[in-house]
C-alpha cells in the first residue's frame, strides 16, 4: 500500500497530493487566536467536513466548488479506513489566490468595536445608530490577507486586494477583485437566508477561492463551518449585546477570561464545544450526524 504525508499542514487540515487531485483531512483539532489548543474536539474534523459538503452541494449554482468526494472509497487505499473516513474530501486542485474573503452580515466582533470607535469597518462607513449584533443594512465584503501560522490575518482595502492581485495577475487583478466580492455576497446572502429558515444566523463567514487550470475562481477551502463563521441561534437574538454562539466563539470566550490557560481547555468546554458544533450540522442540514 502507498505511504501518504501531508504536503501540508495547517492549523486545523492537512493536505495530500495525490498527483491530480488533493485529499484534504479536517483533524480535531481546534485554534482560537492564531495558536493551536492542546485539547481536540471529538468529532469535529468530521463535522467539518460533512458540513462543507453539504454548502458546497447547495451553492454549485452559484459558483463551481473544488468538491469531487467524500467518499473514502474514491480515494487511494491508505485512505480507507477509520481514521481518514468522514473527515475527508477529494478535492479538484485549485491556484489559491492570496485572499480571505470576509462577509459581514451583523456588526460583532472586532468590527463591532471598530464601528464604536469610529463608525467604521475596515474602512466601509456604517449607518449612524448601530447596536452590538445589529444586522447590517446590506452585507459588507471586509477582504484579509492570509497569513502564516502563528501570524495575524490582516484586514485590507477592497483596493489594496486589486492591487495585490494585478501584481500577481497582471491585467486581470480588478476582474478577480470583483469577481471574489460579488461570489462572496451572493453566496453568503443565499447560504444566510436559507439558514434562518433553520433558526439559526450566519453573523459573518469567510470564503477561500483559487483558479481552475482554465483561469476561472472556483470555490475552495472549507464553507460556512463552526470554524469559519459566527452561527447565532435566531431563537432569542436580540441586538444591543452580545449573542449566544454555535462555533467557537465560546472557546474564544473562555480562554479570554482565563489568561493562564497555557492553551488548555477544561474537560467541560471541550465537550460543549462538541455538543455545539454537532447542533448546529443537525439544524442547518436537518440530518442526524452519524459520523
Amino acid at each position: 500500500m502507498q505511504e501518504f504525508k501531508p504536503v501540508k499542514e495547517g492549523k486545523v487540515r492537512e493536505i495530500y497530493d495525490q498527483g491530480e487531485s488533493l485529499i484534504m483531512v479536517a483533524t480535531d483539532r481546534i485554534s482560537a487566536f492564531d495558536h493551536i489548543l492542546k485539547n481536540q474536539i471529538t468529532k469535529k474534523g468530521a463535522i467539518l467536513t460533512q458540513m462543507s459538503r453539504f454548502w458546497f452541494d447547495f451553492t454549485g449554482d452559484v459558483v463551481p466548488n473544488h468538491m469531487l468526494s467524500v467518499d473514502v472509497k474514491d480515494m487511494p487505499v491508505f485512505f480507507q479506513n477509520e481514521r481518514f473516513q468522514g473527515r475527508s474530501m477529494l478535492c479538484r486542485k485549485l491556484e489559491m489566490l492570496p485572499i480571505e474573503c470576509i462577509v459581514r452580515g451583523y456588526i460583532t466582533g472586532s468590527g463591532w468595536a471598530s464601528y464604536q470607535e469610529n463608525g467604521t469597518v475596515c474602512g466601509i462607513r456604517l449607518p449612524e445608530g448601530l447596536a452590538e449584533s445589529d444586522r447590517l443594512p446590506e452585507p459588507i465584503y471586509t477582504p484579509s490577507t492570509k497569513a502564516e501560522i502563528g501570524l495575524h490575518d490582516e484586514n485590507i482595502s477592497y483596493e489594496r486586494s486589486v492591487e495585490i492581485l494585478e501584481g500577481i495577475y497582471p491585467g486581470k487583478g480588478a476582474g478577480y477583485a470583483e469577481q471574489l466580492r460579488d461570489k462572496t455576497i451572493a453566496l453568503y446572502k443565499k447560504c444566510a437566508e436559507y439558514a434562518l429558515t433553520k433558526g439559526i444566523i450566519i453573523a459573518d463567514t469567510k470564503f477561500e477561492f483559487g483558479l481552475d487550470e482554465q483561469g476561472n475562481i472556483v470555490l475552495g477551502d472549507e464553507m460556512l463551518t463552526p470554524d469559519s463563521s459566527r452561527f447565532w441561534p435566531l431563537s432569542g437574538y436580540e441586538p444591543g449585546k452580545g449573542q449566544p454562539s454555535f462555533d467557537k466563539q465560546f472557546v474564544r470566550d473562555w480562554l479570554k477570561a482565563n489568561p493562564d490557560n497555557e492553551l488548555l481547555l477544561p474537560d467541560e468546554v471541550v465537550a460543549k464545544t462538541a455538543d455545539k458544533y454537532q447542533e448546529a450540522y443537525e439544524l442547518l442540514t436537518g440530518q442526524p450526524f452519524a459520523g
